[in-house]
């Protein structure tokens, strides 16, 4: 008898233990961000949204955004490059916090994540050799090229409903070499980063973006019910309001963009 009930002691602290673990790993993810003392933005280098500026510091209308938001939660802000192609991945393991990268509200997005209000407009473009931008200005006329594409991205997804030939890479960056290479005839990419990455006085002053494949807005992506992204909502009424939300899009040239 007493080894039994020594069996059920154990058993039932076992069942406590675990409940206790469990009810630790759940709950409010404003309260595990304060605790912790930091708050983890998953991005990749995406300019004018996230990118490293000249002392290797991350700035950008995104990294602008999420710092001031990190500043009224008390927190510190750290940004870590992910592989768009794994951001449900990295969100769901809980190595990031947010993913905070111009990115696209698609179904797959809202179906795995708790996202905020849209905050900014944005198209997938097409961005060939300037020289060669004026053959290419319909959906008909670009379908034989060969497309460099991101991983994951709105691009690629946009690619492939059109059955174009696609070379799926790393970033959006990537692409761009791509093209710039002649590797590939063509890449996709947002219409915000054309306007800040190719033409004149860019590192890209032959490409040229051509045809716009759809229309689509920006969201933050947080884990599925997590409360941040309410938070993120009511922090961007507040800098709508105090002025702080258009002046940082003026900075980095996303005024026009903006949904708000």
């Amino acid at each position: 008898m007493k080894k039994k009930l020594m069996a059920l002691f154990v058993c039932l602290a076992m069942v406590i233990s675990l409940t206790a673990c469990g009810s630790g790993s759940s709950g409010s993810d404003l309260d595990k961000i304060k605790r912790k003392g930091k708050l983890i933005v998953g991005i990749t280098d995406f300019a004018p949204m996230d990118y490293k500026d000249a002392e290797g510091q991350w700035v950008g209308f995104d990294a602008d955004m999420a710092k001031l938001v990190a500043a009224d939660l008390g927190v510190k802000v750290e940004f870590v490059e992910i592989d768009w192609d794994n951001k449900i991945l990295e969100l769901d393991n809980g190595s990031i916090d947010c993913v905070w990268n111009g990115m696209t509200l698609t179904d797959e997005v809202a179906q795995a994540m708790e996202v905020t209000e849209p905050y900014c407009n944005n198209a997938q473009v097409v961005v060939v050799k300037k020289d060669k931008a004026d053959e290419y200005s319909d959906l008909e006329s670009i379908r034989h090229l060969s497309f460099a594409v991101e991983a994951g991205s709105a691009g690629e997804e946009v690619a492939e409903e059109n059955g174009f030939n696609v070379t799926s890479l790393t970033s959006q960056a990537d692409t761009l070499m791509e093209v710039e290479s002649g590797t590939s005839d063509a890449c996709i990419i947002d219409l915000l980063m054309a306007g800040a990455m190719i033409g004149d006085n860019t590192s890209y002053t032959d490409l040229a973006h051509t045809v716009e494949l759809n229309s689509e807005k920006y969201v933050v992506g947080c884990r599925k019910d997590s409360d941040l992204a309410a938070f993120i909502n009511e922090e961007f009424k507040a800098f709508k309001a105090d002025g702080t939300l258009q002046k940082t899009a003026v900075t980095y040239g996303v005024q026009d963009s903006l949904c708000f």
